[in-house]
């Protein structure tokens, strides 16, 4: 096989679509403890959304996320892969050079990944926190107004994810659409880092030597014990993005991502940066188990099935 492989972006696809599926719900737990008011800790936040909005409010703004993260992740995967591929091949043709993937490759693909997320990915969660957010019951006494959701019987503000991309392209222009870049580009690149190296590692120590392909418990494991990872140490730069994207919803607050630490620290202390680290890391296990289960057991399959049809 070449270095370049298509599989590898349709195996994404699939781990990202069992990602969503998996980890919405406590995802908008997390969005309503990082840029919302008074949810207080996670188990208080899951009772206050489950008492105002039932069990659906825990799914509210999926859908956006369930149709493009998939794509999303399929780019991710894919760059990810085979950049990783590429760099390897090229070690291996060095002389004296080791076979197996280096950290120095795994960490390049990484950051290339990471580059990749930012770009196909600051729209997609702008459009899933303004969805999770704009039920927020915003106090007077926090923004001075009330909100335009629950005042005067008004409807909610947008009206799905078509009416949220319009409405924020019409009010703030196509760079409206990449509010909060800086933020998601210092919590990805690293983050992507520290999701796909221990991944690796991890999968290849877990993995027993008679094994020829991936290991179900293998897979689960390292899989989720790196999304754990990442998404712990990723919380302080996802509490800045996360109160960026959702600032617009009913006044802008903040002027970029210094103010918004500047403001964040001033008004709540150091412990804001890590509010919503419990619920991150915990979703970030089984949602990145679901996501490399997917993404390593139908590449498998698709590899089997293009062997058994290729002449």
């Amino acid at each position: 096989m070449g270095s370049f492989q298509l599989e590898d972006f349709a195996a994404g696809w699939i781990g990202g679509a069992a990602s969503v599926i998996v980890g919405h719900p406590l995802d908008t737990v997390k969005t309503r403890l990082q840029a919302g008011v008074n949810y207080g800790d996670t188990i208080s936040c899951i009772r206050t959304v489950y008492r105002r909005e039932s069990v659906f409010g825990f799914f509210k703004g999926m859908s956006f996320p369930l149709a493009s993260i998939a794509v999303y992740n399929s780019a991710v995967f894919g760059v990810f892969s085979n950049t990783q591929r590429f760099l390897s091949q090229h070690h291996c043709r060095e002389p004296g050079a080791s076979p197996s993937g280096t950290l120095s490759d795994l960490l390049l693909a990484s950051m290339v990944a990471g580059v990749v997320s930012v770009g196909l990915g600051t729209p997609v969660d702008l459009i899933k926190i303004r969805l999770q957010m704009q039920t927020q019951p915003f106090q007077e006494a926090n923004l001075g107004l009330r909100p335009r959701a629950m005042t005067l019987g008004k409807p909610p503000v947008y009206q799905g994810p078509v009416d949220c991309i319009a409405t924020i392209v019409r009010t703030e222009g196509l760079a409206g659409m990449y509010r909060g870049v800086g933020a998601m580009l210092l919590r990805d690149v690293p983050g992507y880092c520290l999701y796909f190296i221990p991944y690796v590692f991890l999968n290849d120590w877990i993995t027993p030597e008679a094994c020829t392909g991936p290991s179900l418990c293998a897979v689960w494991l390292a899989g989720g014990v790196a999304g754990a990872i990442s998404w712990g140490t990723a919380t302080p730069m996802d509490v800045v993005k996360s109160r960026l994207q959702a600032d617009g919803v009913y006044l802008n607050k903040y002027k970029g991502v210094l103010d918004c630490i500047s403001q964040s620290y001033q008004k709540e202390g150091l412990k804001v940066f890590f509010r919503g680290i419990t619920v991150n890391a915990v979703r970030g296990f089984p949602m990145s188990a679901a996501m490399f289960l997917g993404y390593e057991f139908s590449l498998q399959a698709i590899r089997r099935d293009h062997a058994v049809t290729s002449p």
